[in-house]
């Protein structure tokens, strides 16, 4: 993600070089260039307002380090930066809170298509596999019976426990019933999948914000698609408005995605990015540390090494 950012980013290190400080004039044209590559890069244009205007705030009348020129300065600041607006905004922990009575529900939410029904199964497995939890997980997706034949078909493949469903059930019926049998089963973590849409509507939310009710998850965590851009802010912004949102599990960041969702999302939901998707495989999930991404959006480990 963000090769045009970091392309334009290197370009504006050389025409810094030689300048003993960092004024208004001489960091213009590189602040043009970070916002439009930004832009470029699918971020919301609010998100670039207020990412250029820190930056600029945070640079100038700078002295330069000795070690450092003027360009190396400037992009400290926009790592900084872009590390700070992609953090959670309360410095908490950005991993999964389980402290609760078992089992720990997560409920999962998102459009048709973002990648919630893989996240459910990826995200099982990273529970087994790294924090030993015993996992149960089910569908609520009453509308595509192929989404609670894929789901039950990935827990048998990574050996999760796995509450059936069907499609003439209700929703709410299933969440009563899975959430009494994980109780039974003395299961750690429940994870819920919800039905997704093609696009926002009421019923959908009416839906989910039921099942939020009957389950009381200690996590909801939106899923969306890295590559659906400004489009992935706008849907960030309705489901906040409807649930409680505790993260967000960021999909297809494999892909040639632009990047933007991944700047965008935090700013507009407040909430942080827990778990990004980086693959198609269910152990392809890794959790979200913003420093590191940043450091692979600048690819600038040698320029990070030095301040």
């Amino acid at each position: 993600m963000f090769e045009s950012l970091n392309e334009r980013l290197q370009g504006t290190l050389k025409r810094l070089r030689g300048q003993a400080r960092l004024t208004e004039d001489n960091i213009k044209d590189a602040l043009r260039e970070v916002r439009m590559a930004l832009l470029e890069a699918d971020v919301a244009l609010p998100v670039v307002k207020a990412f250029i205007d820190q930056v600029r705030e945070r640079a100038v009348g700078r002295e330069v380090m000795q070690s450092l020129n003027p360009g190396q300065v400037l992009i400290k600041v926009v790592q900084e930066e872009l590390v700070r607006i992609m953090s959670d905004p309360e410095g908490t922990d950005t991993g999964l809170d389980l402290k609760t009575q078992p089992p720990a529900v997560i409920l999962m939410a998102g459009l048709q298509g973002s990648g919630k029904t893989t996240s459910t199964a990826k995200l099982a497995r990273w529970l087994q596999e790294r924090q030993n939890k015993r996992v149960m997980v089910t569908s609520c997706d009453v509308y595509r019976p192929a989404a609670i034949e894929q789901l039950r078909t990935l827990a048998e493949e990574i050996n999760t426990e796995y509450f059936p469903s069907q499609a003439d059930q209700k929703p709410a019926d299933i969440a009563r019933d899975a959430l009494a049998t994980a109780r039974r089963s003395n299961m750690d973590v429940l994870i819920v999948d919800t039905a997704g849409r093609l696009h926002i509507d009421d019923q959908m939310m009416v839906e989910i914000k039921d099942l939020h009710r009957i389950l009381q998850p200690i996590e909801t965590l939106f899923v969306v698609d890295s590559m659906t851009g400004q489009d992935a802010a706008n849907t960030a912004r309705a489901f906040g408005e409807a649930l409680p949102l505790s993260g967000v599990i960021l999909t297809k960041t494999d892909g040639d995605a632009r990047g933007g969702a991944a700047l965008s999302i935090r700013h507009v939901t407040g909430k942080p990015i827990k778990f990004i998707g980086v693959g198609e495989k269910t152990a392809a999930l890794e959790p979200f540390h913003a420093d590191r991404v940043v450091s692979r959006i600048l690819g600038m480990g040698d320029v990070l090494s030095l301040v």
